[in-house]
C-alpha cells in the first residue's frame, strides 16, 4: 500500500477516524494492529520478520538490562544485533532475492534501541506492545524518519486528545510532500530513467541537465515521503524528527549531511562514527573513521559498486574538508561554496543513479562531448532530452516553488506562517497547491519511493 495510492487514501481517514473513537488505554494496540495490516498487506512474511526483529531486541534489551557483568552485556548486544546485520547483508547481497521494503529502516530503528539500552541512554521497555508499536508504527515503516525510543516511546503512551492544529498542520504538510513527490520526482524521474537506462544512446549536456534532475528528483522522492510520514503521525499526536533541512542551501559536504537524511545520518554518526573514535583520535585515525562510516552508509544503500563508490566519494569529499579546515579553524561561508558544494553533490549523484559503474564513468567521459562548439552542444542536449516548452517551464516553476519554500524554511516554519496569514492570502495558496497536484502529477500511476529499494 503506496503512500500515493487511493488505497491509502482510504485505510488512513479510516484508522483516523477510529483511532479517536477508541478509548486512550486501547489506542496502542488499534495502532500496532492497523500497522501490521499496513506491512502485512504487501506480503504476509513481511509481518513475520518485523515480528521477528521486534521480539528479538525487546527479549534480549531485557536480559541486557538485567546483566551483571559488562561480558554479558556485550554478548547480549551481539545477540540482538548480530542477527539483525546478517539478515540485512543477506537480503542486500542477494541479487535475486526482493528486499522487504522497510527492513533496513525498522532493523536500524531496533539496534538503535538495544544499543541505547546497552549504554544506559534508557531502561528496556517492558510492555511488549507499546515496544511493538515503536518498530512497526506505520507512518515510517516504510522509509523512516528512524525514531529514537527515548523520544518515541513516551509519546506512544501519552494520552493524546484530538487537536485541530495538529490535524491541519498534519495536512498541509502532507499535501507538500505530495506536490513533491507527485509533480516533481515523478515527472523527473520520466526523463532520468530514460537517459540514465540507454546512457549509451546520449553524450554531452543532456547529462549534465538530468543529473541535476536526478539531484533534484531524488530529494523530492525521499524529502517528500518524509513530509507525509511526518504530517500523518501528526494526525495521530505523534511528533517524529525532522528529517530534511533545505540540503542543497548547505556550503560544504559535512553541512549536507546535517541536513540530508538527518534520521539515518544521525544513527551512523552516534553508532558507528562516534564508536569508532569519532575526531577524538588522531587525525588519520579520524579520516580512517569517516572513510569506514560513509562506506558502511553506501552499503546500507546496496552491495552494488556504485554505492559503494557513492560511499567512498563522499567519505573523501568529508576528509578532504576536515585536512583543509581542521577541528577549530573556522571556515568563512563564501558564497560560491553554495554552488561548488552542489555541483560535487551532483558529481556523486551520478554513482548512486547508475546502473553499473561502466554506466557511470560513460557518463562522466560524455558529459563535455562536443562542447567545444556550444550552439551544437545545447542543441544536442535538447534533442536528446525530448522536451516541449511546456513541460520545461512547468519543471522550472516547480523547481522555483520548491528553492522559495527551502529557502524561507531556513529560518521560518513555512506552513505556520502560511497558517496565520488571512483567509484570503493563504486559502488561495492552499488551493492553487492542491490544483497542481492534481493538474500536474501522473495520472492514475502509483510508483514507489526511491528509498522502498533500501
Amino acid at each position: 500500500m503506496l503512500f500515493n495510492s487511493i488505497s491509502f487514501g482510504i485505510f488512513l481517514v479510516i484508522v483516523f477516524l477510529l483511532y479517536y473513537t477508541v478509548p486512550h488505554k486501547y489506542r496502542w494496540l488499534f495502532l500496532l494492529l492497523t500497522s501490521y495490516a499496513f506491512y502485512m498487506n504487501l506480503h504476509l512474511w513481511y509481518g513475520l520478520l518485523l515480528f521477528g526483529a521486534t521480539f528479538l531486541t525487546y527479549t534480549l534489551a531485557i536480559f541486557l538490562e538485567k546483566a551483571q557483568s559488562a561480558g554479558q552485556k556485550k554478548g547480549y548486544l551481539l545477540l540482538g544485533t548480530l542477527p539483525l546485520i546478517l539478515v540485512l547483508v543477506f537480503f542486500k547481497t542477494g541479487r535475486s532475492i526482493l528486499l522487504p521494503i522497510g527492513i533496513s529502516f525498522y532493523f536500524f530503528q531496533s539496534m538503535g534501541y538495544l544499543i541505547d539500552v546497552y549504554r544506559g541512554k534508557i531502561k528496556a521497555e517492558r510492555h511488549f506492545g507499546y515496544y511493538a508499536l515503536f518498530v512497526s508504527f506505520f507512518p515510517q515503516l516504510f522509509a523512516g524518519p528512524i525514531g529514537r525510543a527515548d523520544a518515541l516511546l513516551p509519546q506512544y503512551k501519552k494520552e493524546r486528545p484530538f487537536v485541530y492544529d495538529n490535524v491541519t498542520y498534519g495536512l498541509k504538510l502532507m499535501a507538500w510532500g505530495y506536490f513533491k513527490k507527485l509533480v516533481i520526482a515523478d515527472v523527473f524521474a520520466q526523463t532520468v530513467n530514460q537517459l540514465y537506462d540507454h546512457v549509451h544512446s546520449y553524450v554531452g549536456f543532456a547529462f549534465i541537465v538530468v543529473t541535476v534532475m536526478y539531484a533534484i528528483e531524488i530529494y523530492c522522492d525521499f524529502s517528500g515521503y518524509s513530509d507525509i510520514a511526518i504530517g500523518c503521525a501528526k494526525l495521530f499526536g505523534i511528533d517524529f524528527m525532522t528529517n530534511f533541512k533545505s540540503p542543497y542551501f548547505s556550503f560544504s559536504i559535512k553541512e549536507f549531511w546535517s541536513r540530508w537524511h538527518i534520521s539515518l545520518s544521525t544513527w551512523f554518526r552516534d553508532y558507528v562514527y562516534i564508536p569508532l573514535g569519532g575526531n577524538r583520535v588522531p587525525k588519520w585515525r579520524h579520516c580512517l573513521n569517516l572513510l569506514i562510516t560513509f562506506l558502511v552508509s553506501g552499503f546500507w544503500h546496496g552491495s552494488a559498486l556504485t554505492y559503494l563508490l557513492w560511499g567512498a566519494l563522499h567519505g573523501l569529499l568529508q576528509i578532504a574538508e576536515t585536512l583543509l579546515y581542521p577541528k577549530g579553524k573556522e571556515r568563512k561561508r563564501h558564497f560560491l561554496y553554495l554552488p561548488v558544494t552542489f555541483i560535487l553533490l551532483c558529481f556523486t549523484w551520478i554513482f548512486f543513479r547508475a546502473n553499473s559503474i561502466q554506466d557511470a564513468l560513460w557518463v562522466i567521459s560524455r558529459l563535455f562531448w562536443d562542447a567545444s562548439r556550444p550552439l551544437n552542444y545545447l542543441k544536442t542536449a535538447v534533442i536528446c532530452l525530448n522536451l516541449s516548452y511546456a513541460q520545461m517551464f512547468g519543471m522550472g516553476l516547480s523547481v522555483l516553488a520548491l528553492a522559495v519554500y527551502d529557502y524561507f524554511s531556513l529560518k521560518y516554519d513555512v506552513i505556520m506562517e502560511i497558517s496565520k496569514q488571512k483567509f484570503f492570502i493563504r486559502w488561495p495558496v492552499y488551493v492553487l497547491l492542491l490544483v497542481t497536484i492534481a493538474l500536474f502529477s501522473s495520472k492514475g500511476v502509483a510508483t514507489e519511493f526511491i528509498y522502498f529499494q533500501f
